[in-house]
C-alpha cells in the first residue's frame, strides 16, 4: 500500500541544532527589541543547576549555561561576561537587573556590570517576611491548644465542669478561627468584611492585631508612588517601631537585612520591574515539561531541551499571526456560507 521506505522526516531530534542557533540567530532576533532590563536566576535540577538570564519586559530567555554542580560566583561572572560579551557586540546598554536574594550575584553584577542598577525581587522578601508572620499565627494557636483543659469522659455534670466544657468550646473554636483565616495576617488590602473577621479572630490577642498594622506599612513601602529614599524612610522608621518589642522583633528578623533595602529600588525607576517572574515563568514551563519527558535527565538533554523551548519563544509571533489569519477565514467562510 505505501511503496518505497517510509519518511523519516520528523524522526530525528532537533535539540542539537537548536542549540547550536541558540548561540548566533537566536540572540540576533532576541536582542533586536532587548528592553535594557533583565531577569537572572538558577534553578536546581537533580545535580544539575539551569543558570539563566532573561529579557525582564518580553519574558524571552537570552543566555543560559548548565552546570553539574551548585554555581559559584566564578559561574556566575563567566555567565554574565559572556552576555556583556553579546551586548558589546550589539551596542547594547544594560540598565537593571532583578534577581532574586541569593548571595550569588552582587559581587559578580557589581564586576561585570558596575554602576547599574540592582533590583533584589519584591516577592521573594515578601515571601520571607510572610512566612514568618505565619510562623507567628501558628505560635499562637500551640499556645492557646495548651490552655485547653482537660476534661472527663462524658458529659460534663457538675457546675465546674460544664463551665470548663464552655472553655475548651470557646478555645477551640478560637484556635479553628485563627487558622481557617490566618491568610488574613499576610493578605495584601482586605475588605471590610475581612477586617471585621480579623477584629473577631484577634480579640485577646493584641501581639497579632500589631503584626497585622505592621504588614500593612511593610506593604506600603513597595508603593510606586513614592520614591525609594521616601521608602528607605519609613522602613528605618518601621524598624525603630518593630525593635521596641522583643517578640516582635524575633517574628520580623527579615526587616532588618540588606536585602529589602535592594528590593526597593525600583522605586526610582519606573520600567525596572520589582520581580523576577520573566524567569520563574521559564522554570516552572521546565518543570512541567521534566513531569512529561523523563529522559532529559542528563546535563546535554536539559541543554537541548531549553534551546528548543527558547526556539518556541522566539516563534510565539508568528503562532500568533497564524492563528488569527486562521481565524479570520474561518470567520469568513462562515459568513459567506
Amino acid at each position: 500500500m505505501f511503496p518505497g521506505r517510509p519518511s523519516k522526516t520528523g524522526l530525528k531530534p532537533r535539540e542539537k541544532k537548536a542549540e547550536q542557533r541558540c548561540t548566533v540567530e537566536y540572540l540576533d532576533h532576541v536582542l533586536a527589541d532587548f528592553s535594557g532590563y533583565i531577569a537572572a536566576d538558577e534553578l536546581y535540577d537533580g545535580p544539575f543547576c539551569v543558570l539563566s538570564i532573561v529579557d525582564n519586559h518580553h519574558y524571552r530567555r537570552l543566555v543560559y549555561e548548565v552546570l553539574d554542580h551548585d554555581p559559584t560566583h566564578e559561574d556566575m561572572i563567566r555567565l554574565f561576561r559572556r552576555f556583556h560579551k553579546a551586548l558589546d557586540k550589539r551596542n547594547l546598554t544594560l540598565l537593571g537587573v532583578t534577581t532574586d536574594g541569593s548571595p550569588l550575584y552582587p559581587e559578580p553584577l557589581a564586576l561585570v556590570f558596575p554602576g547599574v542598577s540592582h533590583q533584589v525581587c519584591e516577592f521573594h522578601v515578601l515571601k520571607e517576611i510572610n512566612k514568618e508572620v505565619l510562623k507567628a499565627v501558628a505560635s499562637v494557636r500551640r499556645e492557646f491548644k495548651k490552655k485547653v483543659p482537660q476534661l472527663k469522659r462524658g458529659r460534663p455534670s457538675s457546675k465546674a465542669a460544664r463551665r470548663a466544657a464552655r472553655r475548651k468550646k470557646k478555645i477551640q473554636d478560637k484556635i479553628a478561627d485563627l487558622f481557617q483565616h490566618r491568610y488574613l495576617f499576610v493578605q495584601h488590602s482586605l475588605s471590610k468584611k475581612e477586617k471585621k473577621i480579623l477584629q473577631r479572630i484577634t480579640r485577646g490577642v493584641p501581639q497579632l492585631r500589631k503584626l497585622r498594622s505592621i504588614m500593612d506599612q511593610v506593604y506600603r513601602l513597595f508603593d510606586r508612588r513614592c520614591r525609594t529614599e521616601t521608602a528607605l524612610g519609613k522602613l528605618a522608621q518601621l524598624r525603630c517601631r518593630v525593635h521596641r518589642f522583643k517578640q516582635l522583633r524575633q517574628i520580623l528578623k527579615k526587616l532588618f537585612t540588606p536585602n529589602i533595602e535592594k528590593a526597593l529600588t525600583f522605586l526610582d525607576d519606573s520600567l525596572l520591574p520589582s520581580t523576577s517572574n520573566a524567569v520563574e515563568r521559564g522554570y516552572r514551563r521546565h518543570r512541567k515539561m521534566q513531569k512529561s519527558i523523563y529522559r532529559v535527565r542528563t546535563q546535554e538533554h536539559i541543554s537541548q531541551r531549553i534551546a528548543v523551548d527558547m526556539q518556541r519563544d522566539e516563534q510565539t509571533m508568528g503562532r500568533y499571526q497564524t492563528i488569527e489569519a486562521l481565524h479570520i477565514e474561518r470567520n469568513r467562510a462562515e459568513f459567506n456560507r
